[in-house]
């Protein structure tokens, strides 16, 4: 990943650094990381980020 910096603007760069971190969930992941998860927790979250991503996806095949 790069970032290119235009004009000195250093705060636009880092400000674009943070959204694509974001987006790809980096930050997500850092703070899961951060703390031991039981492997049943862990199941029963992966279950629940599944579930809410179905129909998320329902939602919008639905509306098109």
């Amino acid at each position: 990943m790069d970032i290119k910096v235009h004009g000195n603007d250093i705060e636009k760069a880092l400000k674009s650094l943070k959204r694509q971190l974001q987006k790809e969930g980096l930050f997500k992941e850092i703070k899961q990381r951060s703390f031991f998860e039981k492997p049943s927790e862990k199941e029963k979250r992966k279950r629940r980020e599944a579930k809410k991503k179905r129909m998320k996806a329902l939602r919008f095949k639905r509306a098109v």
